[in-house]
């Protein structure tokens, strides 16, 4: 599914495989081990992977937290950051449609969103598509209920089968892909978004892996395996999503 291994792309801040067993944190490689701890239970490990012979299975109601204090590197902020969240994932149906959250710095709860990948936004008539999310207020969007500020790539996301999703933000621009494909949608893709990224401070949001805090509680659920995931610190190219997601 990858032409190339995400530890060979510059700008990586950490890269987790899911080889781990269920109980484990799942620790990453790269310039920095970050470990993902399980919540709401122990998390699967099942076969047939995208990095390794295993994968992590997410049951809707579970996932990964990294608390802020432990990740300073993934707490990419001001007007000049840049981010790329790619994530190599086979999604499962859910009982109910709702937005399902991959990974990022996104608390809406306590409007300390930063950036984070989505899949099935459900903004704008949008369904089940790939969506970069991305905030430099925290908070809504100024007149809006909700953060609208994000890229929405155009193929639906099917289930069942591995997929590799992803997102890079340059500063002034995010850009969604499915399986290493940029398709250009007026307003959505590329999504026009000069100013960088909240500063949360030290009360900013935990990263979070298959959910986030909305709302007072965890949601927006992603159901599903994991193959891998990789957050780097610059907006990669069209060329190397290409070549991670090819």
């Amino acid at each position: 599914m990858s032409n190339v291994h995400p530890t060979n792309i510059p700008g990586l801040v950490c890269f987790w495989d899911f080889q781990e067993a269920a109980g484990s944190a799942r620790v990453g490689t790269g310039p920095h081990a970050y470990a993902l701890r399980e919540m709401a239970g122990a998390v699967a490990r099942v076969e047939g992977g995208v990095f390794g012979a295993h994968a992590a299975e997410l049951q809707e109601g579970q996932w990964f937290n990294l608390p802020r204090a432990e990740c300073p590197a993934l707490d990419l902020h001001g007007k000049d950051a840049q981010v790329t969240v790619v994530a190599w994932l086979k999604r499962a149906p859910c009982a109910t449609v709702h937005c399902e959250f991959i990974a990022g710095l996104w608390n809406e709860t306590r409007k300390q969103r930063q950036y984070g990948l989505f899949l099935n936004i459900g903004l704008h008539g949008n369904r089940n598509q790939v969506c970069g999310h991305v905030s430099n207020a925290g908070g809504p969007t100024p007149g809006c209920t909700y953060c609208e500020d994000l890229s929405i790539n155009a193929k639906p996301v099917p289930c069942g089968i591995w997929q590799c999703a992803g997102f890079s933000y340059d500063g002034t621009a995010a850009r969604s892909y499915l399986n290493g494909v940029f398709e250009p949608r007026e307003k959505w893709n590329p999504y026009r978004y000069p100013g960088g990224l909240f500063e949360g401070g030290a009360d900013g949001s935990d990263f979070t892996v298959g959910a986030v805090d909305r709302s007072g509680a965890m949601g927006n659920w992603f159901a599903g395996a994991l193959g891998g995931l990789a957050i780097y610190r610059r907006a990669l190219s069209a060329e190397e999503m290409q070549r991670l997601g090819g």
